[in-house]
């Protein structure tokens, strides 16, 4: 298991951050590895969410599959990994103080043994989490040009 995690303050309350975070379609606006999101369920928003995300990473490029597992307005937001790569990610939200948020996105990847299991995982979380920091940074822009 291979275990990331990536933090940053925002400067935005939680609600802020929230209207846009739960926008799942929205995600590859920020996140430079997710290309394109298609939902596989009826709905868009709240627990049994699900959708495939084609994911690039430089080379290597996959569709990942994903299932919202927890939904909290303004706090978090829960999904699972059943694809290739399987596992659990979180973004959870907490006030900070001057009414930011402190964002958190922790993610807990299993990749297949096939693919090299927890040595690929190793390889890739120096890699990973630099890709996701700078996702943050892109979050960040877009909330304070909102």
């Amino acid at each position: 298991m291979t275990r990331i995690r990536v933090s940053t303050v925002v400067d935005a309350p939680p609600h802020r951050v929230w209207a846009y975070v739960r926008d799942i379609a929205s995600h590859p606006d920020w996140m430079k590895d997710a290309v394109a999101i298609r939902f596989t369920s009826p709905h868009r928003e709240g627990v049994g969410v699900t959708f495939d995300c084609d994911t690039r990473i430089g080379p290597f490029a996959m569709t990942d599959r994903m299932e919202v597992v927890e939904w909290r307005d303004n706090r978090a937001l829960g999904i699972r990994h059943v694809g290739l790569v399987t596992g659990e990610g979180r973004f959870t939200l907490r006030r900070a103080r001057g009414g930011r948020t402190r964002f958190r996105w922790d993610e807990r990847l299993r990749f297949p043994l096939w693919l090299g299991g927890p040595v690929a995982g190793a390889l890739a979380r120096p890699f990973l989490r630099r890709v996701w920091k700078g996702n943050l940074r892109r979050l960040k822009r877009r909330l304070a040009s909102r």
